[in-house]
C-alpha cells in the first residue's frame, strides 16, 4: 500500500489535517506542544516501536521510544494524535494527546492485560459475513467492547449477494437486530456496490474502526469505501468461510466522501476488558427486567420472584440471550477480579454461598432416600 493512499486528497480547509479529524478542540489540546516547536500529526500505523504519522507536510516515520510506558494501554496506537519533532534522524514522537475514546480488548496474557486496538474512534463498524452461519454470541461480544469504548457501534452484514432470497435475508437481519438493540444493522455487497451509500453517509464524519474476523470482508469493504484498492484481498476458504490475515497492521485511511477509517487485522479472540457497562448496554432488556426481581442480587437461576426467568418462561426473552449475558458477565467479572481485591472477595463469597447451597441440597436428597 502506498503512503499516498494513506494521505488522501488535499483539503481546501484551513488546516491540512482536517480530513483526518483535526478540529478546534484538538488544536487547543495541542497548544502547549506547539509552543515547544513540535508538530501535530495523527498515527496511521504502528510497527515495532516505530509509527507512521500523517502531518501537515505528509507522512513521516517516527520513533516512539519517549512514549512507551510499561502500561500496554498507554502505548501509542493507530488513531492517536501525537506531537512529533519537526526534524531529526531518527525523528521522535514526544507525546500523544488525551484520547477521547479507545477500543480495548483483553490479551491472552495471564496477567489480565488490555490491548488497545484503536484510539479516538466515533463509530465501531462490526463486519459479519453472510457467507457463514451468524454467531450471535460473537456479535454481542463485539458490541459490548464497542459500547465500552465510547464509540457508536454499527453492524454491517457483508456479502449480502450470497443470500439472494429476500425473506431469508430479512430473517438474518432480524436476528442480528434482536441481539443488537439500538444499533444500526446494514446489509452490503461491496463486490456489487449494494448498500454502500448508507454506510458511506454514516461513516462520513468522524473516525470509524472496522472490526471482525478474518474472512468477514473487511478489506474488500475498506477498498469500496476508499474507492481504490488500498488493502490486499484474498478469497475466504470455501469449507468454513474463514479468511487469511490479509491485513496485518491497523491502518488509518482518509475517505474521499469524508471521515476516516481504521482497518484492523481479523480478530480471532475478542476478550472483554473491564466492559461491565458495555455488556449492560448490549443486554438492556435483561438489565431492565432484573430491576423487577424480588432480590436485588438475583442470579436469575432458581430464585423466587425472578422477573428474568419469568420472561424466559413466557417467551419474552430467549434462553440463548440470557446464557450469552451470563457468560459475558462472568468473563468480565473474572477479568476485573484479577486486579480488584474487592471483586475477588465478592466472588469468593458467592462461590462459598453456592457451595453451601449445593451441599445442603445434597443432604436433603440423601435424607429422602435413606
Amino acid at each position: 500500500m502506498s503512503f499516498s493512499s494513506l494521505v488522501g486528497s488535499s483539503s481546501s480547509s484551513s488546516h491540512p489535517l482536517v480530513p483526518y479529524g483535526w478540529d478546534a478542540d484538538w488544536e487547543a489540546e495541542f497548544a502547549p506542544h506547539a509552543e515547544q516547536g513540535l508538530l501535530p500529526g495523527r498515527v496511521v500505523r504502528v510497527d515495532r516501536g516505530q509509527c507512521d504519522v500523517v502531518t501537515a507536510g505528509g507522512v513521516v516515520r517516527a520513533d516512539t521510544a519517549f512514549v512507551t510506558p510499561h502500561d500496554p494501554l498507554r502505548v501509542v496506537c493507530t488513531g492517536d494524535w501525537v506531537a512529533v519533532e519537526p526534524g531529526g534522524n531518527p525523528r521522535y514522537v514526544r507525546a500523544y494527546l488525551p484520547r477521547r475514546t479507545s477500543f480495548v480488548r483483553s490479551t491472552s496474557s495471564k496477567r489480565s492485560e488490555g490491548q488497545i486496538l484503536a484510539a479516538n474512534v466515533d463509530h465501531a463498524v462490526i463486519a459479519l459475513s453472510l457467507a457463514v452461519e451468524l454467531d450471535l454470541g460473537r456479535v454481542e461480544r463485539f458490541l459490548a467492547l464497542a459500547w465500552e469504548s465510547g464509540a457508536q457501534p454499527v453492524v454491517v452484514l457483508t456479502k449480502a449477494d450470497l443470500v439472494p432470497d429476500p425473506v431469508t435475508l430479512a430473517h438474518l437481519v432480524h436476528d442480528v437486530e434482536t441481539s443488537a438493540p439500538g444499533v444500526p444493522v446494514l446489509t452490503v455487497s461491496a463486490l456489487h456496490g449494494e448498500g454502500l451509500d448508507v454506510l458511506v453517509a454514516l461513516v462520513g464524519s468522524g473516525t470509524s474502526v472496522l472490526l471482525g474476523q478474518s474472512g468477514a470482508g473487511k478489506s474488500t469493504l475498506a477498498n469500496a469505501l476508499v474507492g481504490e484498492d488500498v488493502m490486499d484481498v484474498r478469497a475466504a476458504r470455501d469449507v468454513d468461510g474463514k479468511g487469511r490475515h490479509t491485513t496485518t497492521t491497523r491502518n488509518l485511511l482518509a475517505l474521499p466522501a469524508g471521515g476516516v477509517l481504521i482497518d484492523t487485522p481479523g480478530l480471532r479472540g475478542v476478550g472483554l476488558f473491564d466492559a461491565g457497562s458495555g455488556v449492560g448496554q448490549v443486554f438492556t432488556e435483561i438489565e431492565e427486567l432484573a430491576e423487577r426481581c424480588r432480590f436485588h442480587d438475583c442470579a436469575h437461576e432458581t430464585e423466587p420472584g425472578c422477573a428474568v426467568r419469568s420472561a424466559v418462561e413466557s417467551g419474552e426473552l430467549s434462553e440463548r440471550r440470557l446464557e450469552s449475558y451470563r457468560k459475558l458477565m462472568r468473563e468480565n467479572q473474572w477479568i476485573v477480579a484479577k486486579t480488584d481485591a474487592r471483586v475477588r472477595a465478592e466472588l469468593r463469597r458467592d462461590w462459598k454461598r453456592k457451595g453451601a447451597e449445593g451441599r445442603a441440597a445434597m443432604e436433603i436428597k440423601r435424607g429422602r432416600f435413606q
